[in-house]
């Protein structure tokens, strides 16, 4: 990738730990949002993905639309070991090269435009993907187990899915000491964003201007 000219932010840390929240008050700070969930669901929606989804797993991982059923295919590849994680090896192999494709795009499209103050990049495996490299910072969201756990059980998720999904991505404390900012989030809102807004700005003003 080109040298960029605007700052890149990369967000990180442990499922349900409220990356999403983080990422809108940078939104709303300016900055332009890359979300790789996101594109992983356009990309599930590309017609050469959904043939070889449905050779792969059959016809029902499919809903009623046509459209690939994400908590049908989520309990194939997070189910336990060994079959689990071999399965979710085979869905990484198809969707993370289209995924780094249009990352990549996108970054280079936003820098061009150099319409924002910063990029925002939220990917579930920052480190694990390599794109932590190109990042002028990292920031760790952290927040308990217990509140992680609460937030995951709104998404339906009990304490053991929860474990089962963590274990496919580097463990958290990894995540905390390679960050370069750490961001508690297990307070109120309002003490987050005194932290975000305190480390966005000064990386803005520690940004030449173009």
């Amino acid at each position: 990738m080109e040298r960029l000219n605007l700052p890149l932010i990369g967000i990180t840390g442990g499922i349900a730990s409220g990356k999403s929240f983080i990422t809108e008050q940078l939104k709303r700070n300016g900055a332009a949002i890359i979300s790789a969930d996101h594109l992983a669901h356009e990309v599930l929606k590309l017609k050469e993905v959904k043939q070889e989804v449905r050779e792969r797993w059959g016809d029902p991982i499919f809903s009623a639309d046509g459209e690939v059923d994400r908590s049908r295919l989520g309990a194939i590849v997070f189910a336990p070991p060994p079959e689990g994680p071999r399965q979710l090896k085979l869905l990484e192999g198809l969707t993370h090269p289209r995924i780094r494709e249009l990352i990549g795009r996108q970054i280079t499209e936003i820098n061009e435009q150099g319409t924002t103050p910063a990029i925002v990049l939220d990917v579930p495996l920052l480190f694990e993907s390599g794109w932590n490299k190109f990042c002028t910072t990292v920031w760790f969201v952290e927040a308990p187990l217990e509140v992680r756990q609460a937030r995951a059980s709104e998404r339906g998720w009990n304490a053991a899915e929860l474990a089962r999904r963590e274990a496919t991505q580097m463990p958290i404390e990894q995540k905390r000491q390679r960050a370069d900012v750490i961001i508690d989030n297990s307070g109120t809102a309002e003490a987050t964003r005194a932290q975000i807004d305190q480390q966005w700005q000064a990386l803005i003003s520690a940004t030449p201007s173009r």
